[in-house]
């Protein structure tokens, strides 16, 4: 006989609460090596997302490298990346409060290295035998130039470039400029050569960015500069130098991001042809998929079907040999040859840091992004859904059934769906273990994450499905995979919410006012007026939307006839805004003009703003208030109370 008890779904008490998620969780940031030393970044809620550089010494021993209040997180392109760089036991960081370099050694306190000033700097190589001398030293990096000449002299845009940066009195030199954007700068093993990624409006990395090689000559000076690969409709990613100083990347000229060799004065080579993504999409910078263990192997990490796979590429003959882990999302892989070292998570386990000793194969979690284990049977094991859409396409989902060791359904009960809309929209949902889609499954909720058309991870024509076609595509896949689990008789019909957070916010937006599927929904700082949107947004998206949607203004009509906010007669049913007030990326007034437009239209509508906090909140106080809010919001809506004690939430007009 079974002891759980009988409750109805969305009411079941779990030990997976909003307190546990900011108290017991961690963000993890890409691994980095410095001999038998590894660092890694933490993203620490409760101390408000400050983000603290972190050392495991080759003895086990690991200690905080920057204390606070300093914060190791870059602002160029806003989404940062690459903002750590460690050579030879002293750590190079941007500081997230002046968005200037520091170094730092080991039990030190962090010292400036370049003074305060408008530039932004991320994704530093070390250049040890260059400077004003061969002794001095340089830092070549991206460098991104905020100040008022560079803003008059580019229609109000910062400058980008790739830079040199002295490491005995941080002074700066520009050596390729020119383009819109830059992206990893990287030496080869001899130095005498730079290679780095460039991309030029209204490209996004992803769509097309050009591989450039130069000379170094003795003064550090580019010389003899060289286009790869690459171009408008090619995405180069991730170069790399092998240990005997052969170019590799990852490109997709035939639709899937594979690996490819370039000899200086030969053809490019494919390194194994395979309809799998050795890349991702390169929203932030600092990114790495795989490295060189030896010059003919190659550790690396590709998706298919949007789960992750660790192997071997032998680089003469292109067989790939797979690595045996449990991990089915990988990122930000590194080896020094004797290790490999990455994030790695699973369904049923969290994020960690992980290291992999080469000689003996053992596997070694150097650090969880959580401090202690759940019973699995709290625990909702992810299913991987291909599900018809719209003009006979298929989309995918990741789908998680209501689980609870203590609780079971009333007979006949179906469980309230939450369909979740991930960001970008350029972007994928991942299959690690997130205790924020376990906090609802663990109460009676079922989840389906959704990766719409225009999801990375299923080739570059699945990617470019949502060209001219934000607000179309994804939401017909949000619609399509809610219709597929109601018709399958998982979910209950009458109980259907939405939620996305960016990006994701437009697709729920837009679903809710352009679609009759669901029956409310959230939006985590979404994006409600795309002309807004267009008009007011940073340099690295500004153009971002000629390709989801159209030129602009040219296609103004189209602008304003995918744009929620100016289709509210169509929105008839509740919905929870959760927004930053120095939100860059989407700025405020976007929730506020939805909140009133839903107001005087007589809808129910919350609305929670948080001082402080941008695209993305981090404090742990703002977390729990929003998680905990949502429920009570769903709860209201859908007509039972949650087991959780939470604080009301203002709903206007019910």
């Amino acid at each position: 006989m079974s002891s759980r008890k009988i409750a109805a779904y969305g009411t079941w008490a779990s030990p997976i609460t909003s307190d546990l998620i900011v108290s017991q969780t961690i963000a993890l940031g890409s691994p980095l090596l410095d001999g038998g030393d590894t660092y890694w970044l933490e993203g620490r809620p409760a101390e408000g997302g400050r983000q603290v550089i972190v050392r495991m010494s080759a003895d086990g021993e690991v200690t905080d490298i920057t204390p606070p209040p300093f914060n190791a997180r870059t602002r160029v392109h806003e989404y940062g990346g690459g903002a750590v760089l460690v050579h030879q036991g002293t750590v190079y960081f941007s500081n997230f409060t002046d968005q200037q370099l520091y170094r730092v050694h080991t039990g030190g306190e962090p010292q400036h290295l370049t003074e305060p000033s408008p530039m932004r700097f991320a994704d530093c190589v070390m250049d040890v035998g260059r400077g004003r001398t061969a002794r001095e030293g340089r830092l070549v990096c991206i460098r991104e130039d905020h100040s008022e000449s560079a803003l008059a002299q580019n229609d109000g845009d910062p400058v980008n470039t790739i830079a040199a940066v002295s490491l005995v009195d941080g002074s700066q030199r520009v050596l390729v400029a020119g383009n819109d954007f830059y992206a990893a700068p990287r030496l080869s093993p001899d130095g005498q050569r730079l290679a780095w990624l460039t991309w030029n409006h209204p490209n996004m990395p992803w769509d097309g960015t050009e591989l450039w090689v130069a000379d170094l000559d003795e003064e550090g000076s580019v010389r003899n500069q060289h286009l790869v690969a690459g171009g408008i409709d090619e995405s180069i990613f991730c170069p790399v130098w092998s240990p005997d100083g052969v170019l590799t990347f990852a490109s997709d000229r035939f639709g899937w991001w594979n690996l490819y060799r370039w000899e200086h004065g030969a053809s490019l080579r494919c390194l194994l042809e395979k309809e799998a993504e050795f890349g991702v999409p390169q929203w932030g910078l600092g990114l790495s998929t795989y490295g060189y263990v030896t010059a003919s192997t190659i550790v690396c990490v590709y998706s298919e079907h949007g789960i992750d796979h660790l192997a071997f590429l032998d680089v003469p003959t292109g067989s790939l040999t797979p690595i045996d882990t449990p991990y089915t999302s990988i990122s930000g892989i590194l080896t020094d040859g004797q290790r490999v070292v990455f994030r790695g998570g699973a369904p049923t386990l969290p994020g960690a840091i992980v290291s992999i000793d080469l000689a003996s194969g053992a596997q070694t979690v150097m650090k969880r992004s959580m401090s202690l284990d759940i019973d699995p049977g709290y625990l909702s094991v992810r299913e991987s859904l291909a599900f018809p859409s719209e003009e006979g396409r298929t989309a995918y989902g990741l789908f998680y059934a209501p689980n609870n060791r203590d609780f079971a359904a009333p007979a006949g009960e179906k469980p309230p769906l939450v369909v979740f809309s991930h960001g970008g929209p350029t972007g994928a949902t991942s299959s690690a273990l997130s205790l924020g889609i376990q906090f609802w499954t663990s109460r009676g909720f079922a989840v389906l994450d959704v990766n719409y058309g225009g999801s990375s991870g299923y080739g570059r024509a699945y990617r470019n499905l949502l060209r001219d076609r934000w607000g179309i595509v994804d939401v017909d896949d949000c619609a399509k995979g809610a219709q597929y689990l109601v018709a399958e008789e998982r979910v209950d019909g009458d109980r259907l919410a939405i939620r996305g957070g960016s990006a994701g916010g437009y697709t729920t937006l837009s679903a809710l006012a352009f679609r009759d599927m669901f029956h409310c929904g959230a939006s985590h700082y979404g994006v409600s007026d795309l002309e807004a949107l267009a008009r007011d947004n940073h340099k690295f998206e500004s153009r971002y939307l000629d390709r989801l949607i159209g030129p602009y203004p040219e296609r103004i009509d189209v602008y304003t006839a995918r744009s929620p906010i100016h289709h509210v007669e169509g929105l008839n049913c509740p919905v929870i805004f959760f927004q930053g007030l120095e939100d860059r990326v989407v700025p405020p007034a976007q929730a506020e003009m939805m909140v009133e437009a839903l107001d005087k239209k007589g809808i129910p509508v919350a609305y929670l703003a948080f001082e402080g906090e941008q695209h993305g909140f981090r404090r742990a106080e703002n977390i729990k208030r929003a998680l905990d809010a949502e429920l009570y919001f769903y709860g209201r809506i859908f007509g039972f109370e949650p087991a959780d004690a939470i604080e009301p939430v203002p709903i206007r007009n019910l």
